[in-house]
């Protein structure tokens, strides 16, 4: 039976560099983009942080907190980014709990609301997020829809 670790990047700072070639490998944003903001966190200079989920050493899902997420309403800051889990290990929980713990660990520290841009419809509400607005993505022709977790 598998057993999931859930950890902040501060907790193994030693997974950066992988952590940030498999995001990268799942957005496509470069992963120059993805250290850069993973050393401002691990360095103190921010509480915007990365989480993962391992089973063993490997990286099952993972997101990201970060300024703004690619769209037009700078106001409505942090972001949860680049949520991603492995499709093996879909429909496990991962998600939600990775979502639950980046909420309390920014509210414990004070940052709240937290926001969250996506095309999903029904999948953040399970987990007390609430549709906020629609933004306009970066370079991106259609609207996107925008989340808030109180």
């Amino acid at each position: 039976m598998s057993e999931y670790i859930y950890i902040n990047l501060r907790d193994k700072p030693q997974l950066k560099i992988e952590a940030a070639e498999w995001f990268h490998s799942k957005w496509g944003v470069p992963q120059e983009a993805y250290l850069e903001c993973m050393e401002a966190y691990l360095s103190g200079e921010t509480e915007l942080g990365w989480y993962l989920c391992l089973n063993g050493n490997k990286i099952t899902g993972g997101l990201g907190v970060i300024e703004n997420d690619f769209h037009d309403r700078k106001d409505l800051t942090p972001n949860v980014c680049a949520v991603y889990t492995e499709k093996e290990y879909r429909c496990k929980g991962i998600a939600g709990h990775l979502l639950d713990m980046v909420v309390e660990d920014l509210r414990g520290k004070d940052i709240t609301p937290v926001y969250l841009v996506t095309d999903h419809t029904s999948f953040y509400e399970r987990y007390g997020w609430e549709f906020l607005c629609m933004v306009q993505g970066d370079d991106e022709p259609d609207m996107t829809r925008m989340y808030i977790h109180r």
